[in-house]
């Protein structure tokens, strides 16, 4: 890419009718038993379709592997448009960090985590990227993780935004050579789980590289490896930990995902979450582009010509929502943490991981891996900034000079008001 940031044209609005097939896999933890009940509601026709599925049982203290579960469809009719279903999981764990997840047809999906602390720590990291024509990773995708590997299975709900589709070819958004179009093998998602991730974003351009066919693909190949993913217009994805019920809602300037144009829209579906959950957390994608697009300007931005929201006003809008954080991606730099009415907003961590695919240099090779722990009534109790540099082709690894780690604390007072204060390690409390 020759340090350049990839450009994008706009794209067309999302319509047609996919099927979605989801299922509950096994990753090599254990666990005692998971139950699955998935209801699908598509517009007037109340199609109802449900799952219940057995998985795994613990004898004798040690897992014992049980056959695959089977599949069952979820339709998933005209995304932008159309009633959102209802995916509820449930899951109790014995000895595993995490229970198993299933994708959500927008609408909830919920999976349970063993313990009842009342806090919960979630893990935020930037576009990322498991493969696509510029460039597969070693070892199915592995090899982007392998450094971070047990940073990331540390939190007890890790969440991405996954930069990119899944699938075996298929017409993509657009020819044009100035057009970057990512797709990686199917099989590469396992690495996601691999490495820990939980929830992955859809929320973002790249999820309609090749279109709807491209966008269900994707779905089903995290819904195999047991990653829920968020950002479908009306999608609630929810996830249980320590106690403390977690809902995830996720929005872009794209027709495919839930409208950061909308923010009383927007609000409504933050209030909704609101009452299925204990914590609300919003992931976004928006803000201009480039190296030096590193500070939160106020008011509207834009990108080669498209809005990406107002971040800002959105931000702070859905945390009046009620909110406990707002996970911000899509500028490809860091920018400043907010401290707004006591919540946390994370404005851009940069790009996490991609394999030939990132522009790379300067800015564009600081990245960051935020960790925030939440209590049950929606409070943040303290977090962690942890410092990444990414080398050559694109892949993550801890900076031991935290350079973006203070170029954060430089942004977030520069830019804001109220602010995180963090130490030489990048932890931080509840703020002032």
């Amino acid at each position: 890419m020759s340090g350049k940031l990839y450009t994008r044209t706009p794209h067309p609005v999302v319509g047609g009718t996919s099927l979605v097939t989801t299922r509950l896999s096994r990753r090599s933890r254990s666990r005692s038993a998971a139950r699955v009940w998935i209801f699908s509601g598509v517009g007037a026709l109340g199609l109802v379709a449900v799952l219940v599925v057995s998985a795994l049982t613990i004898a004798g203290g040690c897992a014992r592997k049980l056959p695959a579960t089977s599949t069952a469809p979820v339709a998933v009719s005209s995304l932008a448009a159309s009633a959102p279903a209802t995916a509820v999981a449930s899951a109790s764990a014995a000895s595993a960090k995490r229970a198993p997840a299933t994708a959500s047809a927008s609408g909830p999906a919920s999976a349970s985590v063993a313990g009842s602390s009342g806090v919960v720590e979630i893990g935020w990291v930037g576009d990322t990227t498991p493969g696509s024509k510029y460039g597969s990773p070693p070892k199915n995708g592995r090899a982007l993780f392998e450094d971070l590997r047990k940073q990331l299975q540390a939190p007890d709900l890790m969440v991405g935004n996954l930069e990119g589709t899944f699938g075996d070819g298929g017409k993509s958004k657009s020819a044009d050579k100035n057009t970057y179009s990512f797709q990686a093998p199917p099989k590469n998602a396992e690495s996601l789980a691999w490495a820990g991730f939980d929830v992955m974003s859809l929320a973002n351009n790249h999820a309609w590289d090749y279109l709807e066919p491209g966008l269900s693909a994707t779905r089903k190949a995290l819904a195999d490896n047991e990653i829920a993913d968020v950002g479908l217009p009306g999608q609630i994805t929810i996830r249980e930990a320590n106690g403390v019920k977690v809902a995830f809602v996720a929005f872009s300037p794209y027709r495919w995902n839930a409208p950061i144009s909308n923010i009383p829209a927007a609000q409504k579906l933050v209030r909704k979450a609101k009452q299925q959950s204990d914590v609300v957390i919003v992931l976004i994608h928006a803000g201009a582009e480039g190296a030096d697009k590193t500070h939160t300007p106020k008011g509207a931005e834009k990108a080669y010509g498209e809005f990406r929201g107002d971040p800002r006003a959105f931000s702070h809008a859905m945390i009046d929502a009620g909110a406990s954080m707002v996970l911000g991606s899509g500028p490809h730099v860091i920018r400043g943490i907010e401290r707004y009415n006591g919540k946390l907003i994370a404005y851009s961590l940069g790009n996490f991981a991609g394999w030939g695919n990132f522009g790379q240099g300067g800015n564009l090779s600081l990245s960051g891996l935020l960790t925030v722990r939440v209590d049950k009534n929606g409070e943040i109790v303290g977090g962690r900034w942890l410092s990444l540099k990414l080398a050559d082709p694109g892949v993550p690894a801890v900076d031991k000079q935290n350079t973006s780690g203070k170029l954060v604390e430089k942004l977030s007072a520069s830019d804001f008001s109220d602010t995180f204060e963090m130490d030489s390690n990048g932890n931080f409390g509840p703020g002032k």
